[in-house]
């Protein structure tokens, strides 16, 4: 489905459904973009002997480097992460209000009215013309502090600073960002568009970076990458080339060898290359990328695609000990393309078309194999043109000189010695060769029984993403306090000498990309590399030289990814925290993207009750916590969001002659605080904001203080005409296809494929339900994922 085409039929529904949205509530696309996009991300720091504050960090990363950065072509966004975005803050003192008898609702609009500017049309003197503009927007804090609200009974100007104090503070933030446990950090994510090529995208992006790298040195600040993902890919293609490179030394070796000709194996080696150029060229026409499935594919290929070289070779040194003296070269060379030629150009074909029904896969499956599919049908094929056109012709100006005959190769004499016995036993008994061959088939049915499955293999990215879970209404402030703790054991360079970065992430960026809670962890550690090999370091310095990595980010005694990633897990043991296997970036937000879900097993309740699906939910968890290879069981606490409720007794309200909505705009403003006009500074924007100060609003107590204005100018305390109590209830609505539901995360042990645990599982919640221990009432569903 094309992208472009599914939000427009996204928009138009949006825009059918705006009407019934609750007031106040607006609603908006994302970027044109996924998680997976996530292809670059940094923190903004200030520069040696300077300092910043986390607000002022926060405003170079929202009013410059972000729009810097998303003018690079393929960035759909640059989402900030963490810091404070700053606003005025007006912090009103209930009792001066019941002094002066202001109404909170006629502060506010005073504020509004005082933050104006207006345009007079033209003005015309000794013949030139003059623009006319009345300025007035609020630019500082004195000029907010002096925005009179009224006057007392003798006249005196009652201003904003009499009522209250103000001053300037952080936004309402419901996520936070920290590096290597040293403290809160300044970050910003560079989201990728849809279907761009991720290496150019990045590298026009560090482009940008190092143009406006002065500006940023005179505001006292640098950017520092925390996750970059063309290490990956630069390591992808190393692998590539090494393996090519690899393969051709084979192939040189084995016509050396077998044939005792080295200018043969230059017929072989020049093909392998030019299939994959060729391949090459179709996907670029085709609008493919070469991601890792692509270059997967190229890989898979390779060994198959010199096959007929190397037959066609061989063929032709035969026919050249036979009629050598007879025959010319070329003669010998097209005869040889003739009799071989058209068998293996079809079993070329044969072995292209076997990859065919791959492309019969859709949904994410087709997204993620197709370019594997499409790049290894692109190469065999490719090889097998080249079989019938340039490998007869490269033979005819390569294959010259002596040709040694076979049977004076010690070699071929040894293998042709021990094979001539085996081939006369399977043609003297036949029928018992192919009873035995029939035998050795029918004992494959067990172990493929017993075979694992997976949906896509394990890939080494480099670096990991370690995503636990906390408990659902947890504080700003708790999870500032977890996250740095956590960080700084994984940045312990005793503990961890192979982690290079740690950014740790709590809570949601501010985008679309990330519907993350507050209580959802996302800590992106930079791992070292272990050392290329000789070939890889050469290719390294050839074709990535600008960008060649430092000593420190590779180290020659390092734990594999595995071995690192059970380290941390036990490390990582908090009370209250439920942890997950450390995954690759990329793996977790693709799956993350399909499912919903980060763990390698999900488990998803549907139903019409919020409380009916917590409970089953946690009764499937119980039930799958003693299935075998379960190392973490986690259901959505969905119930367990705390809220402070104001139950309106309409009676006692409608006695001083309020409207449940004249109440609710109180508890809005003076509790809640409402931006109510925003700051122009230039390029920048900030929020005024209006409420009552902390500590009068802290406690319950504190909040049936808060004073409800009437027409008649009486100031109603809000404890006579509300009950104020404390009670559970959802923490986050999650819904499928128009369905309330419930995750359960699951996590299970490394060794044991997700097939055979699935199956396992779930024949252990199907069974329980039978027995009656899970309830599942009509109208509620459990779907595995």
């Amino acid at each position: 489905i094309d992208i472009y085409w599914a939000r427009s039929r996204v928009l138009e529904y949006m825009n059918q459904v705006a009407s019934d949205l609750p007031g106040g509530v607006k609603s908006s696309l994302g970027p044109d973009a996924t998680g997976v996009g996530w292809v670059y991300q940094y923190v903004v720091e200030p520069l040696e002997g300077r300092q910043k504050s986390l607000a002022e960090l926060r405003s170079i990363q929202d009013w410059y480097i972000r729009y810097q950065l998303a003018t690079v072509p393929g960035v759909a966004e640059v989402a900030p992460v963490g810091g404070f975005v700053m606003q005025y803050q007006v912090n009103i003192d209930p009792d001066r209000l019941l002094a002066y008898n202001i109404p909170i609702n006629k502060i506010m609009m005073a504020i509004r009215d005082s933050n104006k500017q207006a345009g007079a049309r033209l003005l015309e003197m000794s013949g030139t013309e003059y623009m006319v503009r009345g300025l007035g927007y609020i630019e500082n804090l004195d000029d907010l502090k002096n925005v009179v609200v009224g006057h007392s009974h003798n006249g005196t100007p009652i201003l904003v600073k009499d009522i209250g104090y103000v001053q300037r503070g952080p936004d309402l933030r419901r996520g936070l960002a920290e590096k290597d446990g040293k403290g809160e950090a300044v970050g910003g994510i560079v989201v990728m568009r849809f279907g761009e090529n991720a290496l150019e995208v990045i590298n026009k992006v560090k482009q940008k970076i190092e143009e406006i790298k002065p500006g940023l040195e005179a505001e006292g600040v640098k950017i520092v990458p925390v996750y970059d993902r063309s290490s990956l890919i630069h390591r992808a293609i190393e692998t590539l080339i090494e393996k090519l490179v690899e393969e051709s030394i084979i192939v040189a070796l084995v016509c050396m060898i077998f044939l005792w000709h080295f200018r043969s194996a230059f017929v072989a080696i020049l093909t392998l290359p030019i299939g994959i150029l060729i391949s090459l060229i179709i996907m670029k026409y085709q609008g493919l990328n070469a991601n890792i499935m692509s270059l997967g594919g190229i890989a898979i290929a390779i060994g198959a695609m010199i096959d007929a070289a190397i037959v066609m070779i061989e063929n032709a040194h035969k026919l050249i000990e036979h009629e050598g003296e007879t025959r010319s070269r070329w003669e010998i060379m097209i005869e040889a393309s003739r009799q071989v030629g058209p068998a293996l150009f079809f079993s070329l074909l044969i072995i292209t078309v076997s990859f065919l029904p791959v492309f019969t896969l859709e949904a994410q499956e087709g997204r993620l194999f197709k370019p594997l599919a499409f790049t290894k049908t692109y190469a065999m094929a490719a090889a097998a043109l080249l079989s019938i056109t340039l490998v007869p012709v490269l033979m005819g100006f390569l294959i010259r000189g002596k040709i040694t005959p076979e049977e004076k190769n010690p070699i071929n004499r040894f293998l042709i010695w021990a094979y001539r016995p085996m081939i006369r036993f399977v043609l003297r008994f036949p029928w018992v060769v192919i009873l035995m061959a029939i035998l050795v088939l029918l004992t494959t049915y067990y172990p493929l029984k017993r075979l694992g499955s997976e949906f896509m293999p394990s890939l080494n990215e480099g670096d990991v993403l370690y995503m636990p879970t906390t408990r659902p209404g947890i504080s700003i402030t708790e999870a500032r306090s977890l996250l740095q703790t956590q960080d700084k054991i994984l940045a312990d360079k005793t503990r961890f000498p192979e982690v290079i970065t740690v950014f740790g992430k709590i809570g949601r960026a501010e985008t679309a990309t990330d519907p993350a809670p507050l209580a959802m962890v996302e800590t992106t550690i930079t791992l070292k590399q272990p050392p290329s090999s000789f070939l890889g370091g050469l290719i390294k310095k050839f074709l990535f030289k600008d960008e060649e990595p430092s000593e420190e980010d590779s180290h020659q005694d390092i734990r594999s990814i595995e071995e690192v990633s059970q380290a941390m897990l036990k490390a990582l043991d908090f009370p209250g925290v439920r942890n997950a296997y450390p995954e690759g970036p990329i793996k977790t937000r693709i799956d993350m993207q399909a499912t919903g879900i980060k763990t390698p097993v999900g488990i998803k309740v549907t139903g019409d009750d919020l409380q009916k699906i917590q409970d089953i939910a946690e009764q499937i968890g119980r039930i799958v916590q003693d299935v075998p290879g379960t190392t973490m069981v986690y259901p959505d606490r969905i119930m367990d969001g705390n809220y402070v409720n104001f139950e309106i007794n309409r009676e006692e309200a409608a006695r001083y002659g309020l409207t449940v909505g004249q109440i609710q705009s109180v508890i809005a403003s003076a509790i809640g605080g409402i931006n109510i006009t925003t700051t122009v500074e230039g390029r920048e924007r900030y929020p005024v904001n209006i409420r009552y100060a902390r500590e009068l609003r802290e406690d319950i107590d504190a909040l049936k203080r808060v004073f409800v204005p009437t027409m008649m100018g009486q100031q109603i305390p809000l404890g006579q005409l509300a009950d104020i109590c404390v009670e559970k209830g959802p923490a986050m609505i999650k819904s499928e296809n128009a369905m309330l539901q419930a995750i359960i995360l699951v996590d299970k042990e490394r060794d044991i494929d997700v097939g055979t645990y699935v199956k396992h599982a779930k024949a252990a919640v199907d069974g329980a339900i039978a027995r009656g221990e899970i309830e599942l009432p009509g109208g509620y569903n459990v779907f595995w994922s």
